[in-house]
């Protein structure tokens, strides 16, 4: 065997050393008893926060489809609510019953605003969700939370 043969086999050898290593990593940090993430309630509803704010200010825009992607992860964060937490701390009722009894309506009427550009039918409705949060947050023993429309856009790096 010639010196540049053994220097290509050491070569395939070190390389399949390195895949196989890359594999029983994987696989050792893929362990059953792993915990998966859950994230908290509050991490939800700082998100479900910030999703607000950005379907008022895409609809203020006039960027239709923006706002469409926003109600769309407002949603899937109100999912989310009842999925990961459907009891919360002292809440008189479950979060899988509150949560849609507080939005499905709001929901679906900035769905029908968002989707036919009706800024005065949005701006009712996006109103009318603000009190469905309120109403569950009274509900839940969360009242001093308090949710209105955003009067300043914290979002300087994003054109709405």
């Amino acid at each position: 065997m010639t010196l540049v043969e053994r220097a290509s086999i050491r070569r395939i050898r070190t390389s399949l050393a390195g895949v196989l290593g890359a594999c029983v990593l994987a696989v050792a940090c893929q362990t059953p008893d792993a915990t998966p993430y859950i994230p908290g309630l509050g991490e939800i509803m700082t998100l479900t926060q910030m999703r607000h704010s950005k379907l008022w200010f895409a609809a203020e825009a006039g960027n239709w489809q923006l706002a469409d992607y926003e109600l769309d992860e407002l949603e899937e964060g109100f999912a989310d609510v009842a999925r990961f937490h459907p009891i919360h701390k002292e809440a008189s009722r479950p979060l899988t019953e509150l949560v849609p009894e507080y939005t499905v309506a709001p929901l679906r009427a900035l769905r029908a605003a968002v989707r036919d550009r009706e800024r005065a039918s949005f701006v009712r409705s996006y109103d009318s969700l603000s009190a469905g949060c309120n109403g569950c947050h009274a509900a839940t023993g969360f009242s001093f939370n308090v949710v209105s429309r955003p009067t300043a856009n914290p979002y300087s790096n994003q054109r709405f």
